[in-house]
């Protein structure tokens, strides 16, 4: 449990940088460029005694911050970088990204078909997943008064001042699309501008906004009901299990975040070891539990402890087609979604 927290914690920090081994070991150095707290320190080390290769592990804040880094580097400098499903596509259409050689990944097929063909890597070319999150509501049945099942329930008058959301505007700005009917990326500004009038009605029953901690006021009461990120709410159930879970029935929205290999990764021999390594079944479900995200690897599944997998593998029911990924959108888009992301946030203040 206090793992889980401090993880979270490690995923908000900004500007970290810390590296496991010191120098190069006999077979070179892996640069391993992710957020903290992505892998358990023993898995770490594990790598390197097996293999003997160091890994050097340099952090980011921000997707974006990577980006600029790697484009910087003109696709050198990290072998393995780990980051979200938007920026990898960006990444990908700039050349930065090389194309897996799965001669050397063997055990690929270890993972969920379910997370593979999306839209950042169609062909499943240059990437492989590595935690998957859905937004996801949850809400406190002692203190609440209805059966929320969807989104639009979240605009019900007797939840006045108790509702907590997360602070992605596109997360947030899309959950009044669906409940609109309309999909996460839609590039209509009309569209986007009902969505952001809807969600101004919102505005009453919003008690806090905020991406850190969001579970700890669930649990202590401060709020009845929230839309978290997948890992704030296994931390949520595994401190108080009567909380209800829903998948929101106007459709789940979901996000991945994937290895991939920079076009002129230094060692791109030990990024596809790495990756090989973490495909491992049982080593994978430790890297899972110690996330907190979704498992995207089918195979770790059986090994995931009972405690947790309620909260790391999906639902049956869930499938490719009541999903839906934010994508990018056009810049008109997005502005439109920052301005009623603003008038919004405003009302709540």
């Amino acid at each position: 449990m206090k793992k889980l927290a401090l993880i979270l914690a490690a995923l908000m920090a900004a500007g970290t940088l810390t590296s496991c081994g010191g120098g190069a070991g006999e077979n070179g150095t892996l640069n391993l460029f992710t957020w903290e707290g992505m892998f358990p320190e023993e898995v770490l080390t594990e790598f390197e005694e097996t293999t003997g290769i160091d890994i050097n592990y340099v952090n980011f804040d921000y997707d974006e911050t990577m980006l600029m880094k790697l484009q910087a580097a003109n696709g050198g400098d990290y072998d393995l970088i780990i980051a979200d499903d938007y920026i990898i596509e960006t990444a990908i259409a700039e050349g930065l990204v090389q194309k897996l050689d799965k001669s050397k990944i063997p055990s690929i097929g270890n993972v969920n078909p379910l997370y593979q063909g999306q839209f950042y890597d169609p062909t499943d070319e240059y990437t492989v997943p590595y935690g998957a999150g859905v937004q996801t509501i949850v809400y406190n049945p002692a203190n609440v008064g209805i059966d929320i099942t969807g989104y639009a329930d979240l605009w019900d008058a007797s939840l006045a001042d108790s509702v907590g959301i997360i602070s992605n505007y596109r997360v947030i700005n899309g959950m009044a699309l669906k409940v609109l009917g309309k999909s996460y990326n839609t590039t209509e500004t009309a569209d986007i501008a009902a969505a952001g009038a809807k969600l101004n009605e919102l505005a009453p029953n919003i008690r806090l906004i905020k991406d850190d901690y969001i579970q700890d006021d669930l649990v202590s009461g401060e709020i009845n009901a929230a839309v978290m990120y997948t890992s704030q709410v296994t931390m949520a159930k595994l401190t108080d299990p009567s909380l209800e879970v829903v998948y929101p029935k106007e459709g789940i929205g979901f996000g991945i975040m994937a290895m991939f290999v920079p076009s002129k990764a230094p060692n791109a021999d030990a990024a596809h070891k790495f990756i090989e390594f973490i495909l491992d079944p049982e080593r994978g479900a430790k890297c899972y539990e110690y996330l907190g995200y979704y498992c995207t690897a089918t195979a770790s599944e059986p090994y995931i402890t009972e405690e947790y997998r309620e909260f790391l593998t999906l639902p049956a029911e869930f499938s490719k087609d009541n999903m839906e990924m934010i994508e990018n959108i056009t810049p008109e888009a997005d502005d439109a979604h920052i301005a009623a992301w603003s008038e919004f946030k405003g009302l709540c203040e």
